[in-house]
């Protein structure tokens, strides 16, 4: 923890201020009106029971808010990680018994806090940047869609063996003549009145109160004995110790990772957006640290995996939170909720769990945001439309890697294939750009070419580099070619041999290559090689503008 430089735990008490209390004690239970019903229907989208769902609302969220360094983060569970816990809780514990799903979730708990302490310590906070946000837009719209299919049998009180995607909703559709009427009755008021208070009234805890609506209703109308679902017996009492299962660790490990990377990728992303500028910036470091310990500690107390959720922390910032107290009070909600409502938890329908699983999984689909990336660049469309599929059809936990691998593949592809392009001035000033039929009134010299390289130049682009560069030589057959280097940040070695080769390839036919703005950790690489000294200090300039007016002397003395 020294060697991260972390304050100590619960520093923000020595600035709270006594003013703060009262907003933050009307964020904390209005973010628990929305937090807790979801958490408990995002505990049976695992296939945990809603305790579950309980338990991670009140460890994670009172060590996080002890550690965590972003005010207004709310930590519990969150749609995408509920639904990659559930995938490999199906895969490891397919048999469904309740011990071996409650000792498996709180294992794999135990190791995505492991993965992100240690990533802490390796100071990996940047892995978060792996994921681009056109492949994060396809991951989670595909996440968005496997959970709404996932949960249709719940609304219309079916049973569907999960399989796979599209078998899944074959089987339900074969299933259809078996549904129950007064569970998708039920489901359908619950899906009316919580989209209906999102829109027209989104200050109002619409979970809760679909929540409310339908545990009255199955009170008073006892529908259970119409053959609707409901949640039986909750436990009384606080989170129990469990003992996670040690020898599942080897089996369990890759889907951790994948849970790890999701949970900090989600939180320090919704930590973020939600910042105020007069507060301190979330330190990427130390929220791994938080969401880590806040993991571990959710483990021992059965809790499943846990992160900031983008819509819990958007209404504990918009309800007033000043500080992590708000979430220590939306916790105390929890604790409350645990010792005196499991009663009245027993008798919620497993339909009304559903319905806002389904609502809130469908702001994840956003059609609209593929649309809006593909106006700006058709190439980070199709790699959402990858991320997409790949949830899709390979499932969630191979979907994050495929999304991992689509984001790597996008950056070496932007790596490996820099631009090189040809400059011309604008008239009468001393800008030079993009050589364009849009400014055919721009300078070009008769016997000079102006290029342009951009970003590293590196074993990997060198090549290609080299390739433009002699495209654009080839077209115009000058005398001297000025490559400009002020978008050049870094030259490694082999791009040096190939600037060596080019030199003398263009000697040979008479062509002198000038490099001009090189900025000075360039120009140090530059100058110690063997470049450097066959350019000598006459063919290294300071600028592409200084560049023109030793072409133009040469030109006018005829040299």
């Amino acid at each position: 923890m020294n060697q991260l430089n972390l304050p100590a735990p619960a520093a923000w008490l020595r600035h709270y201020r006594a003013e703060w209390f009262r907003p933050d004690l009307l964020a904390g239970l209005t973010a628990a009106a929305v937090v807790l019903p979801k958490a408990m229907a995002y505990a049976t989208v695992a296939g945990l029971p809603v305790e579950v769902g309980l338990y991670t609302a009140l460890v994670p969220m009172v060590i996080y808010a002890l550690l965590g360094s972003s005010r207004p983060l709310s930590v519990s569970t969150t749609t995408t990680l509920a639904i990659l816990v559930g995938s490999e809780l199906q895969r490891s514990a397919p048999d469904g018994d309740p011990a071996s799903l409650l000792a498996t979730s709180a294992t794999l708990t135990l190791l995505v806090g492991v993965m992100l302490t240690l990533a802490a310590l390796l100071r990996l906070g940047f892995v978060a940047n792996f994921i681009s946000e056109s492949v994060l837009v396809g991951f989670k719209s595909g996440i968005g869609l496997v959970i709404v299919a996932d949960q249709l049998p719940k609304l219309l009180g079916l049973h569907v063996e999960k399989i796979g995607f599209f078998r899944d909703l074959s089987s339900l559709l074969q299933q259809l003549p078996q549904t129950s009427l007064a569970t998708t009755a039920l489901a359908l008021v619950l899906l009316v009145l919580l989209v209906g208070l999102h829109r027209w009234h989104p200050s109002l805890p619409a979970p809760l109160l679909a929540i409310a609506v339908a545990i009255g209703a199955s009170a008073l109308l006892g529908l259970d004995r119409f053959g609707v679902a409901v949640v039986g017996p909750v436990p009384t009492g606080l989170p129990p110790l469990v003992l996670p299962h040690l020898d599942d660790v080897l089996r369990l490990w890759p889907a951790a990772a994948g849970i790890a990377l999701m949970s900090f990728t989600e939180s320090i992303a919704a930590a973020r957006t939600f910042g105020n500028g007069n507060e301190p910036r979330p330190a990427a470091n130390q929220e791994l640290v938080a969401l880590g310990l806040a993991n571990i500690g959710g483990a021992c107390f059965g809790a499943m995996a846990a992160g900031g959720g983008t819509t819990q922390t958007a209404v504990n910032r918009l309800a007033g939170a000043r500080s992590q107290m708000a979430e220590l009070i939306t916790a105390a909600g929890a604790a409350l909720t645990l010792l005196l409502l499991a009663p009245l938890i027993a008798r919620m329908p497993i339909a009304a769990l559903a319905a806002v699983v389904v609502v809130y999984s469908f702001e994840l689909i956003a059609p609209g945001e593929f649309l809006a990336i593909r106006r700006v660049r058709v190439t980070e469309f199709h790699w959402a439309l990858i991320a997409f599929a790949g949830v899709v059809l390979l499932g969630t936990l191979k979907g994050i890697l495929v999304a991992v691998v689509v984001s790597l593949l996008a950056l070496a592809q932007q790596e490996v294939n820099p631009p090189v392009y040809a400059l011309a001035r604008k008239p009468g000033s001393d800008v030079f750009r993009p050589i364009s039929p849009e400014h055919p009134e721009d300078q070009t010299w008769p016997g000079l070419l102006l290029l342009r390289a951009e970003g590293r130049l590196f074993f990997a682009n060198a090549q290609s580099v080299a390739t433009l560069m002699r495209h654009l030589i080839d077209a115009v057959q000058p005398k001297v070619v000025v490559l400009d280097c002020s978008a050049v940040i870094d030259i490694e070695y082999s791009a040096l041999r190939m600037m060596i080769e080019a030199d003398q390839n263009m000697a040979r036919h008479g062509v002198s290559l000038w490099l001009a703005a090189l900025n000075p950790h360039v120009l140090e690489v530059v100058q110690k090689s063997e470049l450097g000294a066959r350019l000598g200090r006459e063919r290294l300039l300071f600028n592409v503008e200084r560049a023109v007016e030793r072409f133009e002397d040469l030109s006018e003395s005829g040299a």
